[in-house]
Order: C-alpha cells, then sequence, then structure tokens
C-alpha cells in the first residue's frame, strides 16, 4: 500500500536536507516536482535553482567552514542536474 502524501519536499534550512525523506535537497522527487513546476520556464528554474545553492552554500559554511563545502558536488545538487539535455 502506498504511502499517504505527507507534503512537498522541501529544504531543512541550514542542513539543507528534505524535510520530508532526509535526502540531500533537492531530493529526486522534489527535482521532478521542480521540474513540473518550470517546465515552461527552465530559466526561472536556473535562477531559482542558483538562488538555493547561493543560500546553501552560505549555509553550510557556516555549519562546517574549514574545509567547506565542495563547489564541483554543490554545482552538481543543485544545478548540473537541471541543464537541458542536447
Amino acid at each position: 500500500m502506498d504511502e499517504p502524501e505527507q507534503g512537498p519536499h522541501l529544504p531543512l534550512r541550514p542542513l539543507w536536507i528534505c524535510r520530508r525523506c532526509g535526502q540531500p535537497w533537492p531530493c529526486a522527487v522534489a527535482r521532478l516536482a521542480l521540474l513540473a513546476e518550470y517546465r515552461d520556464d527552465r530559466v526561472g528554474l536556473s535562477v531559482h535553482l542558483g538562488a538555493a545553492l547561493f543560500a546553501a552554500t552560505a549555509d553550510l559554511c557556516r555549519l562546517d567552514p574549514n574545509p567547506g563545502p565542495d563547489p564541483a558536488a554543490l554545482f552538481a545538487r543543485f544545478l548540473g542536474w537541471a541543464r537541458p539535455r542536447l
């Protein structure tokens, strides 16, 4: 039996994990929801995710400044998956 819907997969700041499933945000379900929400506005999706990346970088650096989050990993997590496929 499927679980009943318990709410959207949103980030829990400053940890940037999903409030619902505990995975790094954006989790797989959040990514699907974002793609659906921004289906006709890929630039808007990139702007939204870029703002989230900026906020996450600041939050995660405050939590663990040395050595801090890996920039390449954060880019892949927040923006890399959303690039249009050519």
